[in-house]
């Protein structure tokens, strides 16, 4: 039976596509200029906020689209636009009840209120480089309505010319940024309810043809 599983896995190893351990990576100063969209199979947006100061309550959106247009020989010149849509909200909520639960917060007027206000935006700002692959973005939240300035601490993770599989020249970068919701509106519950949200946000662009 032994000799019968190893020889099973070696043949379906052999059959696997030869994956490298890793790939070359490109100088961001080597990258094509240009709009890059995100690449939503290597992207995320997840919330994580106080939750009776006993645990950070952590959902995310699952539909936002995003544009990146990239200067590489100014980093700092480059110009983020983004948008979330509010009606993707997903929790962990474990029970049968879940999607009520995730239509409350999606739909609830002391909560994202998606049928008076649609969409979430983002524009930056203001683009500031603070290390070799470190920076912070500031721009413009527009949320239930209202307008306010919020700054990410951004991670420059790398930059290939041609990523393998997509074959696009592609950049990718993690980000952190804290708000209080409040400020916009969404005073629900707290302090039982954090007012403070932090948000995490991991992203891949490629670019367009």
């Amino acid at each position: 039976m032994r000799k019968t599983f190893v020889a099973l896995t070696l043949l379906i190893t052999a059959s696997l596509p030869f994956i490298p351990l890793s790939y070359a990576q490109t100088p961001y100063k080597d990258m094509p200029k240009g709009v890059y969209n995100i690449d939503e199979t290597h992207a995320s947006v997840t919330w994580k906020v106080s939750h009776l100061g006993l645990s950070n309550y952590t959902a995310r959106f699952t539909k936002f689209d995003a544009d990146l247009t990239f200067d590489p020989a100014k980093p700092e010149d480059s110009k983020l636009v983004a948008t979330i849509d509010p009606t993707s909200i997903a929790t962990d909520y474990p029970y049968a009840e879940k999607k009520d639960f995730d239509k409350k917060l999606v739909e609830g007027k002391e909560w994202f209120n998606s049928k008076n206000f649609p969409k979430i935006t983002f524009e930056s700002s203001k683009i500031e480089k603070t290390g070799d692959n470190k920076g912070t973005m500031t721009g413009n939240l527009t949320f239930l309505g209202v307008s306010k300035p919020i700054t990410f601490d951004v991670t420059f993770n790398g930059a290939m010319a041609q990523q393998p599989f997509s074959k696009k020249p592609t950049l990718g970068f993690s980000a952190e940024g804290t708000l209080k919701r409040s400020d916009w509106g969404m005073a629900t519950y707290v302090p039982n309810i954090g007012d403070e949200v932090k948000v995490i946000i991991e992203a891949e662009f490629a670019k367009e043809k």
